[in-house]
């Protein structure tokens, strides 16, 4: 597969897309999809290639809705034999893969937690040992991208079939208005550097709101993924995991008919990637001045009410002495550092 050589009449006929809920939650959920994802095949060019629907699901806190197991696996048997349509589900131990290969699951995925663990990653490829299942790996939950590579790397090593891998956004601390930050230069480097692995794009773990997935998704795009993964929902307000990041199906049919795929190749593409990175570190500086005024508003009202000088030389030459030792590691102009901080 050319994945970065198509022109624009034959990008979309490529260009993979898998989309379901977080949750396989009942058959009768599956079957709405199922049925949904017939249709829009039928009726366009740009096809959905699979149902994905969690069955396990490792959540972050005891208590929380871990997804049906092998009943849902039953219940991806029961549609993929209705319908004819490929199924996918994500897994994270041995045990799960081969519950999977049992129930004639088409295509597995790994989550960020098991990627980032290289013994349970090492289970997995092991069990996966002269398999063709296809099998998608989920950049870690830290930035690391020799992780991920590795994660792909152990799989592919023992795998007969295809390995791709899957950005879904890293786990910081402060990731701006999204659940996971993009980090997308981390996306642009794993494509560089492992051009065979195809990669896709999971706009609603990223995003972590609805509002957010056709935009990001449109961003997978101008970056030459080679497809997306879209959690949707019927009825998204009632779901039981990840409810404000999954789609309707109304939305998600304007989501693929809104997406625009552009003919780029050379400096091109090299310009869209560097924009998409500065669009987001653009992001990154208007959340931290917002967090530096909220932080300088609290201690202002602490000086009030200690009745202490509004301004202290000392402090404030410390300040921005410590900002020029720093421009000063980047190759910064230090009257440009000096006006920005007077």
């Amino acid at each position: 597969m050319q994945d970065n050589k198509h022109n624009q009449n034959t990008l979309q006929d490529y260009f993979r897309i898998f989309a379901g809920p977080c949750s396989a939650e009942s058959l009768s959920q599956l079957r709405t999809l199922a049925d949904f994802i017939r249709q829009w095949n039928s009726a366009n060019r740009l096809k959905i290639q699979a149902l994905r629907a969690g069955a396990w699901k490792p959540r972050t806190h005891p208590g929380e809705f871990d997804g049906y197991g092998t009943q849902a696996l039953e219940w991806l048997q029961q549609i993929k034999a209705e319908s004819g349509l490929t199924v996918a589900t994500e897994v994270a131990t041995a045990h799960h893969v081969e519950c999977c290969l049992n129930a004639g699951i088409d295509i597995l995925w790994v989550g960020a937690r098991t990627t980032s663990n290289p013994f349970l990653m090492q289970e997995i490829a092991s069990a996966l040992q002269g398999c063709s299942l296809p099998i998608w790996i989920k950049n870690p939950i830290s930035p690391d991208l020799g992780l991920w590579r590795g994660a792909v790397e152990r799989v592919a090593a023992a795998s007969k079939g295809l390995v791709g891998a899957i950005h879904r956004g890293f786990g910081l601390y402060n990731s701006a208005s999204y659940r996971n930050a993009p980090l997308w230069e981390i996306a642009v480097e794993m494509k560089r550097s492992c051009p065979h692995i195809p990669l896709l794009c999971d706009p609603s773990h990223i995003g972590g709101k609805r509002e957010l997935v056709a935009a990001i998704a449109q961003t997978g795009v101008d970056l030459e993924m080679d497809g997306l993964m879209i959690e949707i929902h019927p009825e998204p307000e009632k779901a039981l995991s990840d409810a404000k990041q999954q789609l309707d199906l109304k939305a998600f049919a304007q989501l693929l008919s809104g997406l625009r795929f552009r003919d780029m190749h050379g400096s091109t593409a090299r310009m869209t990637q560097i924009r998409c990175i500065l669009d987001e570190i653009d992001d990154e500086l208007v959340q931290l001045i917002g967090r530096r005024m909220r932080l300088v508003e609290e201690i202002g009202k602490l000086k009030k009410a200690s009745n202490l000088s509004v301004l202290q030389m000392d402090r404030w030459n410390a300040v921005v002495e410590r900002a020029l030792n720093q421009a000063r590691t980047q190759g910064l102009d230090e009257n440009f550092v000096r006006n920005l901080f007077n």
